[in-house]
Order: structure tokens, then C-alpha cells, then sequence
């Protein structure tokens, strides 16, 4: 979104050259895009006085991405706090009097919870479960934690593999989760380990770690949860498995920790989720798609505030925000969210009696996430802009003047960044279209440049502004040094603009979102702006899509790149892991309407193909099978056009390392160099 023109990205084989050299005709190296860090997960101590946050970086030797947990303490720099050998840090979480910082790590027995001091020293693990912890909040009175973690294999499973091997029925075998809660007993003398508890030894100084108990059975699987302010209960989301489909049907429950008492208290026919509790503990929020069973996909999500009290009925608030609702909290200053409007990114207050809604003044244009100190009167939160990284801010609610906690940006100073303007177009039938252009730095509007396309994926995903876009495996600041502009459209069904716009390509995508891309590239024409002997274009998982339905119905690119892309929507439909969503945007099975899926599919236009194509694909790929990339690549050969696949090997859907990052850009530069500039550009590689 899970022979000689194959070529098969293994380290096995070579070592890239990972000095910082940029590449022939750019200053900034492909290297140094891929390794800039990145701050996310903000959160505020309960006096609102210190913000923890999480530092993304690359390590190359390990060929892995590192999270690290930082610390700004009020008047002080920021430093890091945590440091996970061969492993991350992740999920910071303020114990409620502030002193303790609890987050996940794997320090050699799987994802265990550690807690360290706000003021410093090492880290201690408060749990020692047999399987991965994977969430965990603090009971309000901070005395205990409550955690979810899979089931242990079991005993007949392991017989069975035992005599019979490795196989399994799909979609019918998988691990539930549950809850389970653990006593926080801080600073343990000697440490869990220094003693060591042996059934003949009478050592007094023997320490073992808290004992978790169970607190929830049943055969279904827990996805999120949270305590209830008051400490007396925990709702949480439950689903009959963790499959992604069955999502669908999830319910909210609300357990009562001390009898151990659970009530089903939303169960509507599809998809509910819990969201935050009321401060007063008797009602909480759920997001829901309700009845809907056939549009979840791409239409808003509904959010309902829900008494506890049995027999009362749920209340749906801010009903007339179009567009999805995310990131809920509800606090003593009211209820907060955040929302997409065009490719702004706003907090929002709503008055939980009221119903009203309106956007909190003074914060930058794109949020990322937010959390609030315990009284409600302090934030901390990412945001970014056109022209910075994303940062870590801390604020007052009221009158707010962000301060500034982080300077990632320093990272970009000096780089010829992309300069962003958000455009905006008619499509071909009509519909208004948005998309983000970024120039070089030095441009010209004089000349006439090489375009490049870049297709978001989704198709529920957005494009904004920014200095750096691409980073992941197209070189979009090389390209814009160079002398390119950057085209990303927000094609139909992208968010931000509303429901009925993200529902305009059902029943017609590949073809709606073609004329959505191809006029706005006859509006850059239009303008001006844009060399049309020289254009190309891109995109993965649906942008990917796009660029295949591009490759066998248009020949106005000189190249094209299809990452991870749907070339035939019944070899998806059959083999992805979410059927429903061919289901909902082509509004039929195979079976039921053929001929909506060959309309829509690239592979049934492949004898009008004639531009050069490089396909990328994840090995493992279950959102995307890799079945696609070979098809379409087949294709492509049989009509006689130029065509290459290259398979990441261990990947699924997204390409997560950064050494195969680096491979992927370099696949990216040098394709479009052949086609679109007429160059021969070849990836360095140093032997062992």
C-alpha cells in the first residue's frame, strides 16, 4: 500500500560505498537523506513542566533504524536518555507523579517494560514476561501497569510442528493478546539477577520481579486500551482475532479491575474503537464506522461519546467535521483531536456540551501529535512546515507561544531544500485538484524544466509541503538540484479534502486518478513551466498503481517507476491481506462484475504500453503481492518494452532498512537517468 532482468538486492553479495559523497551533479548524498533523524511520540510530564520524545537515527553497520528516547527538562538542553544495544527505546510514558520515565525495550529477553528515573541513572525492567510486551499504561496511582501480550504457542501446536512440520490453514492460526498487570516496586535491592533465587539456597538478599496476573480471557484479542481516570476501570478494543480483517468487528469493553468484571458496552455492526475517557470516568470516547460495511475504507469516521451506565444511549460529536478524526484526547480543558483540511494539519478543541469545534490559534500548520499535561493547561507536540523538519514544541493551551525544544532542522542548513507551492487545478471531469510543486531553488520561471511525478500512496494518503520530500527511495532533492520540478498531486480519494472527494474514484480508479494526474501535468504545461519531451513519473503501493494504469495508457512519459504496485485487481483481490478494499472501491467481486475489474486493471491495456519501466517490489509483500510485480514485468517484455524488476529481498510492503533504502533511491537515479536525462548513472559498490 502487504533470470537476466531481475536484479535481487543482497548484502550477501557486495557492500554499498556509504561514504558522504554526493552523487554526480547534487550536494546533498543519498546517504545523508536516508539518514536524517527524526523525532515523533512527544510526551509531557503530569506538572507539564518536561517533554520525552523519541530520536529515530540510522545505523549503518547494522544496517537497522535506532529509537532512542530523549529528555528536554525545563530550562535545560535536550540529552538522551536511553541507549538499547542492538534494539530501540520506544513508548515513553510518565508515571503520575513524574518521577519515573516507563517505555519498551528489548535488551535480550524480548519486549519487556524498563522504567528510568526523570532524573537520571540506568534503566531497570519491571517485567521478565515469556512473550513480547507490546502496549502498557500506568494505573493512574501509579502502583501498578497494566500490558498487553501475546499468548504462548501452544503445547498442541508445538506437537503438531514436532511430527508434522511447518504449516498452517489460512487465516485460521494466530496468537490472541490479552491483558495483564504488573505492581510497579521501583529500586529493588540488589538488582533482579544480582542474586540469583535457586530453590536449595536460603539467600535472604534473593530478588525476583513483580508477578504479573491476568486480567482478561476469552478467545479474541485485545488491540488498544486505557485506564479510566479514576483508576477503577480499564476499557479496552477487542476483536475475535488480530487478523487485519477482522478489524471490522471490533468491540469496546469496559473491565472492572478490581472484581475483574467486563461488560460489552459498544457493540454496533462494524469497526468500533475506544479513544479516551471523560475526566470524571463515566463516559468515554469510540471512533466507529457504525453500519457501514461497505465504505469504511474511504469514508470519515464517526465519534461517539458513550456513558458507561448500561442502557444509555452513545452521542455522536463533532458530526460535521468532513474529514477522518485522529489523535483524541479529553481533558479538563475540554476534547481535542487532530484533522486534515487541504494539507493543513490542525488541532482542534471541541466542547464536549456544546458540540462546537474550532481550531486552537497560534500552532503551526502541520501537527503530528500532541499530549497534554495532567491538569490540561500544557501540551507538547511535532510539527513541521514547508520549510523545516519535523520539531518537538512545548506550550501553554491558552494563548499559546510554542516553544521550540528540538533542532532537527539544523540537520537540512545549507541543502538546497525544495522550494513548495501548493497548486491547483480542474481535472477532466470537473472535480478541483490540489498538489504540491516544489522548484529548485535556483529556478528560473523563464525556463522550461523536466518534470517528475510523484504519486503518494493510499489511496487515502496526502502530500504537503516540505523541504525534503521523497527521502525514503526516490531522490527528490537530486533530482530538483539538477534541474527538475517535482510534481505531487492529491489525486481523488487523497485525504484532507472531504468524503465525497476521497469516494470519487469508486468505480474508477486507474482511470479517475489519470485524469487527475495527466491534467495536472497539462496545467504545469499550460503555465509554461515544464519540458513535455522530458517527463516522468513515480509512485509506490497505490501511488505505484497509478504509475502501472500511466505505463499502459499514456506514452507522453519517458519513464516510469511502479513501486510496489497493483498491476491486475483479481490477481490483488485473491492474494492481498485486505480483501475488502478492492471490494469497496470497485463495488464488486471478480465474480460479480469482471469487466469493472479489467476497466481499472493496467495489465488490461498492457499491448499500448511503450515507456520503460523499473518495478520495485518487497519479496514478502502480503498488502501488494509480489505476484503483480511479475506480472506486469511479463507483460512489459512480451510487447517489447524495456522493463526491469527489482526484488528487495525480506521485505514485505515497504522497504525498512536503511542499506536497501539507499539501493532503492540509487535503482530510482539511475533509471531516470537513462530515459529521462540521457545519462549513465551507475550505483557504487566496493567489494569484499
Amino acid at each position: 500500500m502487504r533470470n537476466q532482468f531481475i536484479y535481487v538486492c543482497s548484502l550477501f553479495c557486495f557492500v554499498f560505498s556509504l561514504g558522504a559523497s554526493a552523487q554526480p551533479g547534487a550536494s546533498v548524498s543519498f546517504e545523508q537523506v536516508v539518514a536524517l533523524r527524526q523525532v515523533g511520540n512527544p510526551v509531557i510530564s503530569p506538572d507539564g513542566q518536561h517533554v520525552a520524545y523519541t530520536v529515530r537515527s540510522v545505523d549503518w553497520k547494522e544496517n537497522t533504524y535506532d529509537t532512542e528516547i530523549w529528555l528536554a527538562r525545563s530550562g535545560e538542553a535536550p540529552f538522551q536518555l536511553t541507549r538499547t544495544a542492538k534494539g530501540s527505546s520506544t513508548d515513553p510514558k510518565w508515571s503520575p507523579d513524574g518521577r519515573w520515565l516507563a517505555f519498551l525495550a528489548d535488551r535480550g529477553d524480548k519486549a519487556q517494560i524498563q522504567v528510568i528515573r526523570a532524573a537520571g541513572g540506568e534503566a531497570q525492567p519491571i517485567t521478565k514476561e515469556s512473550e513480547a510486551i507490546s502496549a502498557f499504561e500506568w494505573s493512574p496511582d501509579g502502583k501498578q501497569l497494566a500490558f498487553i501480550k501475546n499468548e504462548k504457542e501452544s503445547k498442541a501446536l508445538k506437537n503438531r510442528k514436532e511430527r508434522y512440520g511447518s504449516w498452517a490453514v489460512d487465516d485460521e492460526e494466530f496468537e490472541l493478546a490479552h491483558l495483564w498487570l504488573v505492581p510497579f516496586k521501583p529500586d529493588p535491592m540488589p538488582a533482579p539477577g544480582e542474586m540469583p533465587c535457586l530453590s536449595d539456597s536460603a539467600n535472604a538478599d534473593c530478588v525476583t520481579l513483580p508477578k504479573a496476573t491476568r486480567l482478561s480471557e476469552g478467545a479474541f484479542t485485545i488491540t488498544t486500551f486505557d485506564w479510566s481516570p479514576d483508576g477503577t476501570q480499564i476499557a479496552y478494543s477487542f476483536q475475535n482475532n488480530p487478523l487485519i480483517n477482522s478489524s471490522k468487528g471490533s468491540d469496546v469493553a469496559v473491565l472492572n479491575v478490581a472484581t475483574r468484571k467486563t461488560t460489552t458496552i459498544v457493540n454496533t455492526a462494524f469497526g468500533d474503537f475506544f479513544a479516551a475517557w471523560a475526566p470524571d470516568s463515566k463516559s468515554f470516547l469510540y471512533t466507529t464506522s457504525a453500519d457501514d460495511s461497505t465504505g469504511y475504507f474511504y469514508r470519515n469516521n464517526r465519534v461517539f461519546r458513550q456513558p458507561i451506565t448500561p442502557g444509555c444511549k452513545p452521542q455522536q460529536v463533532a458530526s460535521d467535521f468532513d474529514e477522518n478524526i485522529g489523535s483524541l484526547s479529553w481533558t479538563s480543558e475540554g476534547i481535542f483531536f487532530l484533522g486534515y483540511q487541504k494539507t493543513k494539519r490542525h488541532l482542534y478543541r471541541l466542547d464536549p456540551v456544546s458540540g462546537r469545534f474550532s481550531p486552537v490559534p497560534g500552532l503551526p500548520e502541520q501537527i503530528a501529535g500532541v499530549h497534554f499535561s495532567k491538569n490540561g493547561q500544557r501540551m507538547a507536540f511535532s510539527a513541521s512546515s514547508a520549510t523545516t523538519l519535523p520539531e518537538i514544541f512545548r506550550s501553554e493551551l491558552v494563548n499559546p507561544k510554542p516553544e521550540q525544544l528540538t533542532a532537527m532542522s539544523q540537520q537540512i542548513a545549507g541543502w538546497p531544500t525544495a522550494q513548495s507551492e501548493v497548486i491547483r487545478w480542474k481535472s477532466t471531469d470537473g472535480a478541483e485538484i490540489e498538489g504540491v510543486l516544489h522548484k529548485p531553488k535556483n529556478y528560473d520561471p523563464s525556463k522550461k524544466y523536466p518534470l517528475l511525478v510523484m504519486i503518494h500512496g493510499g489511496p487515502t494518503g496526502i502530500d504537503v509541503p516540505t523541504p525534503v520530500p521523497g527521502g525514503t527511495v526516490y531522490p527528490v532533492l537530486q533530482w530538483l538540484e539538477k534541474g527538475a520540478l517535482v510534481l505531487r498531486p492529491n489525486y481523488r480519494g487523497s485525504a484532507g479534502y472531504g468524503e465525497k472527494f476521497r469516494a470519487l474514484n469508486g468505480r474508477n480508479l486507474g482511470v479517475g486518478d489519470m485524469w487527475d494526474v495527466m491534467s495536472g501535468v497539462d496545467e504545469l504545461e499550460k503555465r509554461g513551466l515544464v519540458d513535455p519531451t522530458r517527463m516522468g513519473c513515480m509512485g509506490w503501493s497505490q501511488g505505484g498503481y497509478i504509475s502501472a494504469f500511466l505505463t499502459t495508457n499514456t506514452t507522453r512519459f519517458k519513464a516510469i517507476s511502479v513501486g510496489a504496485g497493483i498491476s491486475n485487481w483479481v490477481t490483488y483481490y485473491v492474494s492481498t491481506d485486505i480483501h475488502p478494499f478492492t471490494r469497496q472501491y470497485l463495488k464488486a467481486t471478480p465474480w460479480q462484475d469482471m469487466e469493472i475489474y479489467r476497466k481499472t486493471s493496467p495489465m488490461t491495456t498492457i499491448a499500448n504500453a511503450k515507456t520503460p519501466t523499473l518495478i520495485q517490489h518487497g519479496e514478502l509483500d502480503k498488502r501488494v503481492p509480489i505476484s503483480n510485480a511479475y506480472e506486469l514485468l511479463q507483460g512489459l517484455q512480451d510487447v517489447g518494452v524495456p522493463a526491469k524488476l527489482i526484488v528487495y529481498k525480506g521485505f514485505g510492503h515497504g522497504i525498512t532498512k536503511p542499506k536497501e533504502r539507499l539501493a532503492a533511491t540509487w535503482h530510482n537515479w539511475e533509471w531516470f537517468g537513462k530515459y529521462l536525462f540521457g545519462e549513465t548513472k551507475e550505483m557504487p559498490i566496493a567489494t569484499k
